[in-house]
């Protein structure tokens, strides 16, 4: 063994026993071996002598690098003696009479690099250099199976790495192997394809294995050889002969399965298929797919099957004559029931996809209405199929019960599952409903009554295929109850399924009885049934907790379909619902409790719905609404009368269950309208007000729980909405409580960070900033249970969508509440917002940061609907006169700069809605002094002429084009306005700045006196494109 093979051999070690220094020398010298100008020599040596695997792969794996490599400075010399010791190993020949090895004796992978090696020489020389490599083959086969193995895995290795489409190929590889397969075609493909045939014949009952390597080269070939060299009387007989051979084995059947699967799948006219598919008499292997299910064997069955019936279809779609549809629809029909089994129970090839061709069959019966007995057979097997394929495996029956981790994945692993099956299912629900809606009743039938072990997924599969049944009808039909669906959902009502008590038929019940209301509503003798579903232990009152919240949604929105028809139900309703209600707003939740979701609130909505109609009589109304608000109240006003003595352990509790009873209270008064609490029975209206009056007491009494104060500003909202103008004296205490609080946290942030500010000046203060720090908890509520971060941007953002609303809905009669509280809440907002445009970039995407842009964006919506509104004076107001300058600079910054044009737009439109509303020249004095300069040498210039210059200003966004016919508004009104102010301070100074000539200038002065806006906004977008063009870079863009 010399210093080259052990230096082989320590670098292939993975015993661990080779030191690692030593095996990363021997690696380096083995790579700088590789440098050796006659290392294709020394390789072919050591494959003639040498025994060693290591040592043999080292070399081919050498050879085949140099080769791919280094080709092209080869010698004529090196690579012929290299050409020659390959072939010669490939065909099992001795290089010289002193050679002792033969590589075709080693190991298989051996081999396989053997025929990498031989694949890259046929790269660079087949066929011009090397022009008879497959012709000299063909004697050496008569060797036996040892050399018909090699040609075999030279064949594969070309295949995989030169001509096979599996792998992304390179325009160079792909040059390459249309050579070599042109080459094939014109001189040995018959050599070869006949070298196929003999050897299975010859050794078809002697030598599986070779049959089937030489088969599996077969198979790859087919698809880009001459069809006929195949397909013929020779070679199909063949293979079906060896595919209904028992005596054989798997493997050596599967190979001519996939044989016949090549010649299937081959490409060429609609019409040749139909032949080909016709001469192949398919039906001889059907029953063969009924074997055993998981052999491999009935695998390729499987997969022959389904790529012929994708054959047969795509003829049926394509050949229009009517005796070839004929004759492709039998061939079809022929193979389709052994396809449904195949998808029914053997493992389908990842490369079909199922749904895609159930889905084109289906699509391909829309065009032959009515659909004949037969067709409508295959309707029912596609729907058992898809029946099948979305049911849930009972193993993980449990875990999907109690929703754990593995129940949540597999139940998120079906959802995505069933998407394409349920669209498919819709399909065929349009194309065939009564067969649809008949095998939905079968199921749902046979589902009821099946075994223990496989009931709860049979029904939950079968009331999912109702429920998406449910999409693929019309309105007219769903109402009409057409088909069978006037017996399938009385059905659906009556039956008592055994398996209620499980989750996912809990649910999934629930969701289908809500699908189909739209018949109840037409059908309204099944209201009793529907409410009972709902309100006993199927619906509300089941034992799991997730369907009991659900099904108070659905039940809501049942209720808010039905309505009037509930009426005489109310008495019925409420009594049912009674401990429901009271749970949710117990006053002992435990800890695992507090976390719960707030969707019981829906059945408080649904209540509310219920007693909120007219058609309740007024005095039972108020009953109703009373027995309801009252206690609510009274465990509030409970609560805020023994703030001061809560216990700190039982306090979280308390305010939670305070939280969830303003929110159910909230959700109760969406029942009732404005017209009703307001007009045609106010006593409702004022138990709203007396509601509303004890809630405002939270913000008094918590006003440092973050939490119940959202909750008190969202139901001032409503109240907003269901009192309208009669909230109006609420609103000042309301209002200043909200204020309130934001003024202590703005006065504590301001003292934080001077105290900062100083104590980063002197060090000596390290103990008064620890004071501070405990103040700062102290104001933000961290102290007290329940009590919440300092939130302040939020807060303000929340109090200014509050304004906003009372803005949009009575306009200037709010004028004296805005004009009081502006001052206040603009002071707090620019105490806390920069005076320039926000950060951003690497480490400004923080909780922080995203308040403050929602801040932003908030105030400035606030503002565009005071000047929107009518109420821009309150700007000028005396107290609001000092914020001024402020709200013009953020006006201007953000029209100019935000990334969000929308938001730019809205600045634009309240400055085009200041100027109409402040000035009056030229034909009266100015209204704010200094406006219209600021509005001509600030905004003009900034956002109407250099914000369009800069590029990133595109034209073609749609809501930049938008944006710009708002800034081509704004200079037209600021022309009407100012006059010749206008065009000198707009024109005369900013125009030269930006490189416009004079002519364009006086262009666009005359359009913009002209009355044609078009014309102004379509030129001005253009001299802007043009000044792009023409900027010499001395004008600087921002």
């Amino acid at each position: 063994m010399d210093d080259l093979e052990k230096a082989i051999l320590f670098s292939f070690d993975e015993s661990g026993a080779v030191d690692s220094v030593l095996k990363s020398q021997a690696v380096n010298y083995c790579q700088q071996f590789k440098e050796n100008p006659s290392i294709c020599t020394v390789c072919i040596e050591k494959l003639c002598y040498c025994k060693l695997v290591q040592v043999q792969f080292w070399c081919l794996q050498t050879l085949h690098e140099v080769i791919r490599v280094k080709y092209g400075v080869m010698s004529s010399e090196e690579k012929g003696f290299v050409r020659q010791s390959v072939f010669s190993m490939a065909c099992y020949d001795s290089i010289d009479e002193k050679s002792a090895v033969r590589v075709l004796d080693s190991p298989a992978f051996i081999k396989n690099k053997l025929a990498q090696v031989l694949v890259t020489l046929i790269y660079f020389e087949y066929p011009m250099i090397w022009s008879s490599v497959f012709v000299d083959f063909m004697p050496h086969l008569s060797k036996g199976s040892v050399v018909i193995d090699m040609f075999s895995r030279v064949l594969n290795a070309l295949d995989d790495e030169l001509i096979s489409l599996d792998y992304p190929r390179t325009a160079e590889e792909t040059a390459v192997a249309a050579r070599v397969k042109d080459a094939i075609r014109q001189q040995c493909v018959e050599q070869i394809v006949r070298a196929w045939y003999d050897i299975v014949s010859m050794y078809r009952n002697s030598d599986f294995e070779v049959c089937t390597s030489v088969l599996e080269s077969m198979r790859r070939y087919i698809s880009w050889i001459d069809i006929n060299l195949i397909a013929n009387d020779a070679f199909l007989p063949l293979f079906f002969e060896l595919i209904l051979s028992d005596g054989l084995s798997e493997q050596f059947r599967g190979a001519a399965v996939g044989c016949v699967l090549a010649v299937v799948s081959k490409r060429m006219d609609p019409q040749s298929k139909l032949s080909l598919l016709k001469r192949l008499q398919i039906s001889r292997v059907f029953g063969l797919v009924k074997e055993d299910g998981e052999s491999e064997l009935v695998s390729k069955i499987a997969e022959l099957l389904t790529g012929y019936a994708v054959e047969a279809l795509e003829c049926v779609k394509r050949l229009n004559s009517e005796n070839a549809n004929v004759v492709s629809m039998e061939l079809l029909n022929e193979v389709l029931p052994s396809v449904f089994y195949v998808m029914q129970n053997c493992e389908v090839d990842s490369t079909f996809s199922m749904v895609q061709f159930l889905s084109g069959y289906v699509a391909t019966m829309k065009s032959l209405s009515p659909l004949r007995e037969e067709q409508l057979l295959h309707m029912s097997q596609i729907l058992e199929v898809i029946r099948t394929q979305i049911r849930y495996d009972p193993m993980y029956r449990h875990n999907l019960d109690v929703l754990d981790k593995i129940g949540i994945e597999e139940e998120d692993r079906m959802v995505e599952f069933r998407k394409d099956l349920l669209v498919l299912l819709r399909s065929v629900g349009r194309v065939a409903p009564e067969v649809a809606q008949v095998f939905i009743n079968n199921s749902l039938a046979s589902a009821v009554v099946s075994s223990p072990d496989r009931n709860v997924e049979e029904v939950e599969a079968a009331l999912s295929l109702l429920y998406a049944l449910g999409e693929s009808l019309s309105d007219e039909a769903m109402r009409t109850g057409a088909g069978l669906l006037s017996e399938l959902v009385p059905m659906l009502l009556q039956t008592r399924l055994p398996c209620h008590s499980n989750r996912l038929v809990a649910l999934v019940y629930l969701e289908t009885v809500t699908r189909y209301m739209k018949f109840i509503q037409e059908n309204t003798q099944y209201i009793p049934m529907v409410l009972t579903a709902f309100l006993d232990e199927r619906g509300i009152h089941h034992q799991n907790f997730h369907v009991s919240r659900r099904a108070s949604y659905l039940f809501m929105r049942v209720v808010r379909l039905l309505k009037a028809n509930l009426v005489p139900f109310i008495e019925k309703i409420l009594q049912s619902l009674q401990d429901t209600v009271a749970r949710f707003t117990s006053m002992n939740y435990t800890s695992k409790e507090l976390s719960v979701s707030e969707d019981g609130s829906h059945i408080f909505e649904a209540i509310g719905l219920l007693i909120g109609m007219e058609d309740v009589p007024v005095e039972k109304q108020s009953d109703y609404l009373s027995s309801l608000l009252t206690p609510l109240c009274q465990q509030v006003q409970a609560l805020l009368l023994n703030a001061k003595t809560l216990d700190p352990e039982e306090s979280p509790a308390k305010i939670t269950n305070v939280q969830l009873i303003i929110v159910a209270i909230n959700s109760l008064s969406k029942g009732f309208s404005e017209r009703l609490v307001t007009a045609s029975r106010p006593a409702i209206g004022l138990m709203f007000k007396q509601t509303l009056d004890v809630l405002l007491q939270i913000l008094v009494v918590f006003p440092k729980i973050e939490p119940l104060r959202s909750k008190v500003t969202s139901f001032i909202h409503r109240m907003v909405d269901t009192l309208g103008a009669s909230v109006f004296p609420y609103l000042p205490k309301a209002l200043e409580q909200l204020l309130a609080e934001s003024e202590e946290k703005t006065s504590i942030r301001e003292a934080f960070a001077g105290e900062v500010l100083l104590h980063r000046q002197n060090p000596l203060l390290m103990e008064k900033n620890s004071l501070l720090e405990e103040a700062s908890i102290a104001s933000s509520g961290k102290a007290f249970p329940g009590g919440h971060q300092d939130h302040l941007p939020k807060e303000l953002a929340g109090f200014l969508v509050l304004l906003n609303q009372l803005i949009c809905k009575f306009n200037t009669s709010v004028h004296d509440i805005v004009d009081e509280v502006f001052p206040a809440i603009a002071g707090r907002i620019f105490n806390i917002i920069p005076r320039d445009t926000l950060p951003s970039g690497p480490g400004t995407n923080t909780e922080e940061m995203r308040e403050l842009l929602e801040l932003q964006r908030t105030l400035c919506t606030f503002l565009h609907v005071i000047a929107t509104h009518d109420l821009s004076s309150v700007f000028l107001a005396p107290k609001s006169r000092g914020y001024l300058e402020q709200i013009m600079q953020l006006l201007v910054n953000t029209s100019c700069h935000h990334k969000d044009y929308v938001m730019r737009k809205a600045c634009v439109q309240i400055f085009i809605r200041l100027i109409k509303d402040w000035c009056s020249r030229p034909f009266g004095e100015e209204k704010v002094p200094g406006f219209q300069n600021f509005m001509i040498e600030v905004f003009a210039k900034n956002c109407c002429l250099y914000s369009v210059l800069d590029k990133s200003f595109e034209f073609g966004d749609a809501n930049t084009l938008i944006l710009f016919g708002e800034i081509v508004s704004a200079q037209k009104v600021m022309y009407e306005k100012f006059g010749n102010d206008f065009l000198v301070g707009f024109v005369y100074n900013n125009f030269p700045s930006a490189h416009c000539p004079q002519d364009l200038a006086e262009q666009y002065c005359q359009k913009l006196q002209g009355n044609d806006f078009k014309g102004l906004k379509s030129f001005y977008q253009s001299l802007i494109e043009k000044l792009r063009l023409q900027q010499n870079g001395s004008l600087v863009f921002r």
